[in-house]
């Protein structure tokens, strides 16, 4: 698994109008974090290279597993590569595992650089620092459980460093594919601490790591686990062997970016929400469903206030920051049946399957309340947005998506005219400052009723 990795920003200039690198556009503890990651597989490294006693056999079995890693990246080459907001996922822990128990542990130190550069290369070419990051990753938590896979088995840290050839025959027993599992799990775990600590330090605002830990996720780590343990077992009767393990590895890694390939369409790159299109034709159905129902059903649409001018101010890599926290602090706060994407630009849009006029309204004062009080920092210095949403609720302002659509965008103008940070109904009331209908602060305050 490894971050997700976004086309190259075009590079901003300073001030001064020197460029920027996207790198120091971060927060400083990112860079100090990814520097002590790549520094410490540097240092392992000279250790583990002190160690290990070569051989040709080695270096063959370490070129042939680089070969395979290399055989499935051309093979799903042509399929293109998905850019979702967050993490992104691959297959090839299938050829991490094997060098991790099969070679001494500095083979597993190197093995991502030859991949890395290959994708680096042939897919699609990203920030240089992430991909070193990266790599960095993978080779340190492969190191660390290679170094534990040999010392389990020889008894000692010193024959865990240099690898020593008697645990490889473990493979061959019951016990030893149980640790093996074992180990390989734990590289996962490993591997997914470290990325979720950078994506955390580069990002505070989001809460929680889900897309790490999700059911999908899951699921492709114990296919990839079993997968490469299946090849290290293979590898380690004969090198031939592998000829035959290429293809189903191929098919799995093809199958795994289909799938993402699938759902970047559908997303929006730089939130991951929904896309205008594919939200237009959910919300449509839903729509469609209340009113054959006589259910309701509301349409919020969610403008962030002066984007322009946070752009400007700190730059477009920071705007995209923004509208990543904005799109997070937003999705907390809604139910699971609940339906949000992203319009275009700074707009984001809300269908609230169920919500009358009254429950619509405090839906999008509480968006509202959140975002205004949500706070990312850029150079050391807290950055506040604030909102301005547009409501408009089925049989009331409209019966169909273009009719609610164009309400709440009518009501959204309203807000903004009458001084943004508010929330508006096309022909209704502007919400009360701190106040939220059918609630009490300060004297109970009925729900408006839209007209």
């Amino acid at each position: 698994m490894s971050i997700s990795e976004k086309p190259t920003a075009p590079i901003e200039r300073a001030p001064d109008g020197r460029s920027r690198r996207p790198i120091l556009q971060g927060p400083g503890r990112l860079v100090v974090y990814m520097g002590l990651v790549l520094l410490t597989a540097l240092f392992l490294f000279g250790m583990a290279f002190a160690m290990t006693e070569f051989s040709a056999m080695d270096l063959l079995t370490f070129v042939a597993f680089v070969a395979g890693a290399a055989i499935c990246v051309e093979g799903s080459r042509r399929l293109g590569v998905p850019t979702p907001a967050g993490f992104n996922r691959d297959l090839l822990g299938a050829w991490w595992f094997p060098v991790v128990l099969l070679l001494p542990p500095l083979y597993s130190l190197i093995i991502p650089i030859p991949v890395y550069l290959l994708l680096q290369q042939r897919t699609r070419q990203t920030l240089v620092h992430r991909r070193v990051f990266t790599a960095a990753s993978v080779g340190l938590s492969s190191f660390l459980v290679s170094v534990t896979w040999y010392s389990v088995w020889s008894g000692s840290l010193v024959g865990g460093l240099r690898g020593d050839a008697e645990a490889v025959e473990a493979l061959a027993s019951g016990p030893g594919v149980v640790v093996a599992l074992l180990c390989c799990a734990g590289f996962t775990v490993l591997n997914t601490l470290i990325v979720a600590g950078a994506a955390r330090i580069s990002n505070p605002s989001r809460h929680g790591m889900r897309p790490l830990w999700d059911r999908e996720a899951v699921t492709v780590d114990c296919v990839e686990l079993c997968v490469g343990v299946t090849i290290a077992i293979l590898a380690h009767l004969s090198l031939y062997l592998l000829v035959i393990a290429v293809p189903p590895v191929l098919l799995l890694q093809r199958s795994l970016l289909y799938q993402q390939l699938q759902m970047a369409v559908r997303t929006d790159p730089k939130t991951g929400l929904l896309n205008a299109p594919t939200w237009e034709q959910e919300a449509s159905v839903e729509i469609a469903r209340a009113r054959s129902t006589r259910g309701r059903a509301a349409v919020l649409i969610v403008d962030i206030d002066h984007f322009k001018r946070v752009n400007d101010t700190h730059g477009h890599l920071f705007g995209d920051q923004v509208l990543l926290g904005v799109a997070t602090t937003i999705a907390q706060q809604l139910r699971q049946s609940d339906l949000l994407g992203r319009f275009g630009g700074e707009e984001f849009v809300v269908l609230l399957p169920g919500s009358d006029t009254g429950e619509a309204w405090q839906a999008a004062e509480r968006l509202r309340s959140q975002v205004g009080s949500m706070e990312i920092t850029v150079d050391n210095v807290p950055v506040s947005v604030t909102i301005s949403v547009g409501v408009a609720v089925v049989g009331e302002h409209g019966n169909d998506l273009v009719e609610l659509l164009t309400a709440a965008d009518l009501a959204l103008y309203r807000a903004k005219e009458t001084g943004r940070n508010r929330v508006c109904m096309p022909a209704g009331r502007t919400a009360p400052e701190g106040r939220i209908p059918g609630s009490r602060s300060g004297g109970e305050v009925d729900p408006p009723s839209g007209s």
